[in-house]
């Protein structure tokens, strides 16, 4: 019986493969078959087909990148991510615009069967009290203007971590249809809490009286990157080849006790 996930004879590229949850995709796409791996991220280590050194907060960087990347491309990894430890600007360049210019810049090299995932987060789940704001700064093609219209609306950044990752599940869900039609599918994994570096900088800006508070209602541990990493590839793969256009929630169950009011709120911390 072959393999549920196989990446044989598939060529990816994976963005913020450098550590965390991207490279632990790298080591799962690898250990699945994947003919070639192109990662891209800052100074990228990871020992595999073709490494492109790109800050993905610089348009003309991103341009560089998917200009390198040699095709065809059967699965594009939007994985690079960063905190509110940035600045907005970069926040919103790293997690909104380059995932964006980087999925219009490789479809013309994706073959029919090829498939886009995103990492979300959880923290996006607010996107429906903001829908016609995201759709709106979706429509922005221009990087420049894009970000000039996201700081003449600062009450959207509040949290420009969950505003960012908001804005991923909706253009997941926006451009699905579009790229339906080329053959090419689009989802969005929505994890909690990762045992990564990460979590150090959601304790800076979330408080880590919030995270000790999380962390009880998701089975006293944190998600694995390989776990995360598993979710990941299998919507790439053959396997998921009639999903798209989803945000998959991948928390140990914390939105759905959200969603049903299940929480213990007697230990929520005081903001």
């Amino acid at each position: 019986m072959s393999a549920l996930v196989s990446y044989v004879g598939k060529r990816v590229v994976v963005t913020g493969a450098a550590s965390g949850v991207g490279a632990a995709l790298v080591e799962v796409l690898e250990e699945a078959g994947a003919a070639h791996i192109t990662t891209i991220d800052v100074n990228p280590g990871a020992a595999v087909g073709q490494n492109i050194d790109a800050d993905l907060s610089d348009p003309n960087a991103v341009d560089r990148a998917i200009a390198e990347i040699t095709g065809p491309v059967d699965v594009l990894f939007n994985n690079a991510g960063v905190a509110a430890t940035f600045a907005i600007d970069v926040v919103m360049a790293v997690n909104v615009l380059a995932p964006k210019r980087l999925t219009a810049g490789v479809i013309d090299k994706m073959p029919g069967g090829a498939a886009v995932v995103n990492t979300a987060s959880t923290a996006g789940g607010g996107y429906p009290a903001h829908l016609d704001d995201i759709q709106t700064l979706l429509a922005i093609d221009d990087w420049d203007d894009a970000l000039a219209w996201v700081r003449e609306h600062p009450e959207l950044t509040l949290n420009p971590y969950g505003f960012s990752k908001e804005c991923a599940q909706v253009f997941t869900m926006q451009v699905a249809t579009a790229l339906g039609a080329r053959g090419i599918r689009i989802n969005s994994v929505c994890p909690g809490l990762i045992e990564t570096p990460l979590l150090k900088d959601f304790a800076a800006t979330l408080g880590q009286d919030m995270l000790d508070w999380m962390f009880t209602h998701i089975g006293n541990r944190h998600a694995t990157p390989n776990e995360i990493a598993n979710v990941l590839a299998f919507l790439g793969s053959d396997a998921a080849s009639y999903i798209s256009g989803s945000n998959v929630l991948v928390d140990h169950g914390f939105t759905g006790a959200l969603t049903t009011n299940q929480l213990d709120y007697s230990t929520f911390p005081i903001l």
